[in-house]
């Protein structure tokens, strides 16, 4: 090896340069093109299985060993169907002459106890007008696919803000309103809706749209009825109704800034009796 390296002209260790560099760079290119989506989570989970096969083969497991392997070779039709969005997103990047010139993401530091105090008040607003209004608090899997189905905004939290968005027969009141730390990303955006019959008869698509972006990710949901001015959170596939502005705060502060998955049990108690 020593010597067929030492053996290598100018040429060759030029094109070998570029030939790493130009791959080091797409992959950079293509993990910040993930990067903010259900991509990443996916990723981690394929590096698992990738490292559980021969860690079981090490250890003699024959059986799982056996499991694991099948499960590698439906993987391998399987990837294109689960990151079609990204393959789809990446392509077009491609088309647009974007691929190569977009930058690293910037991550500002976030005050989210206020952002909080701020949705709980436009929530409050709204319900007492009863106006229709959804919004997304994106957490550890991004929602980057969702909100490049509405409009940009990147302003910081505020309730007016919140509230002026979903005034009636405005452009941007159909739709999500999702949320990223302290920063409002995108409104109008379209959201996956739920197959599930929890939401009942008596709710629209608002509420399934609520419900099903939680089953599909980790970001909590906060809806304003507009028939009935009820607010209503939804959490991993979990709908919790009729709560008042201090519920809200409490449950929204419990979810985002203190132990994520505590008060799950204790909420599910309360809003069910």
């Amino acid at each position: 090896m020593l010597s067929f390296v030492q053996n290598m002209s100018w040429s060759s260790w030029l094109l070998s340069v570029v030939d790493i560099s130009i791959v080091a760079y797409g992959l950079y290119r293509f993990f910040l093109l993930i990067r903010g989506t259900r991509a990443v989570q996916l990723i981690k989970g394929i590096i698992i299985l990738l490292v559980a096969v021969p860690v079981s083969n090490w250890l003699h497991l024959y059986t799982t060993h056996f499991l694991l392997q099948q499960i590698q070779v439906m993987l391998v039709v399987a990837l294109p169907i689960v990151f079609q969005p990204e393959l789809r997103r990446a392509l077009e990047h491609i088309g647009q002459g974007r691929f190569f010139s977009e930058g690293i993401l910037v991550h500002e530091e976030t005050d989210m106890a206020k952002a909080i105090d701020e949705l709980a008040r436009a929530c409050d607003h709204l319900s007492r007008s009863r106006t229709g209004a959804l919004f997304v608090i994106e957490r550890t899997t991004g929602l980057n696919e969702y909100a490049a189905t509405g409009t940009p905004i990147g302003a910081i939290v505020s309730a007016p803000l919140l509230e002026n968005i979903f005034v009636p027969n405005t452009p941007l009141h159909d739709g999500a309103c999702i949320i990223r730390g302290d920063r409002v990303i995108a409104a109008a955006a379209f959201l996956p809706l739920t197959d599930s019959a929890q939401p009942g008869s008596e709710l629209g698509s608002r509420h399934r749209a609520a419900i099903g972006i939680s089953e599909q990710s980790d970001a909590i949901s906060v809806a304003v009825s507009e028939e009935t001015g009820w607010i209503s959170v939804a959490v991993e596939g979990q709908l919790y109704r009729r709560l008042d502005d201090r519920a809200l705060r409490d449950m929204l502060s419990r979810l985002l800034i203190t132990k994520p998955h505590a008060p799950l049990k204790i909420w599910r108690r309360g809003v069910n009796s």
